[in-house]
């Protein structure tokens, strides 16, 4: 993501990078409690969507966060699989709901993901994705002393606790 920078006059900034970000998939979640203070949880991964891999993210967040869930899933095929469902089924404290098809507008992890891009990971241009990794580590703890920007989330999809 491109972003206004700074540069000394008459010289505009070139970004370069030998890698393509295209390669680089990631699978988030944002967990909202009533009880405490809302924390986020997010999972990275370098490999595309399979359903391996959201099954392994839905065992994540089942051992992490407590109590009932709600889980609000976009339509993506590895979402959909007999895998995670024959999961689901044997844990019934996770209720998984899916949004509408075409609908990124109603999904809050979308709008972290805008969010990150256009502040954290702006005119980053690494070769590798290491460097990536760890911004959006730093992301996240910076996060979890923001409250109200994680709110602002769920308010943005229209949703509330």
């Amino acid at each position: 993501m491109i972003r206004r920078t700074w540069a000394p006059r008459g010289q505009t900034p070139v970004l370069r990078t030998k890698s393509s970000w295209r390669r680089a998939s990631a699978l988030g979640a944002i967990a909202y409690s009533k009880a405490r203070a809302p924390r986020l949880r997010l999972h990275f991964t370098r490999r595309p969507f399979r359903k391996e891999d959201v099954l392994r993210f839905v065992k994540h967040l089942a051992r992490h966060v407590r109590g009932r869930v709600v889980l609000v899933l976009d339509n993506l095929g590895a979402h959909k699989s007999r895998l995670l469902k024959a999961w689901l089924a044997e844990h019934r404290r996770i209720r998984v709901m899916y949004l509408p098809p075409y609908a990124p507008e109603l999904n809050p992890v979308e709008g972290l993901w805008a969010w990150l891009k256009g502040t954290k990971l702006a005119n980053v241009c690494d070769d590798d994705l290491h460097p990536l990794i760890a911004r959006l580590r730093i992301a996240k703890r910076n996060l979890r002393r923001r409250p109200r920007l994680l709110h602002s989330f769920l308010a943005k999809a229209g949703l509330s606790l």
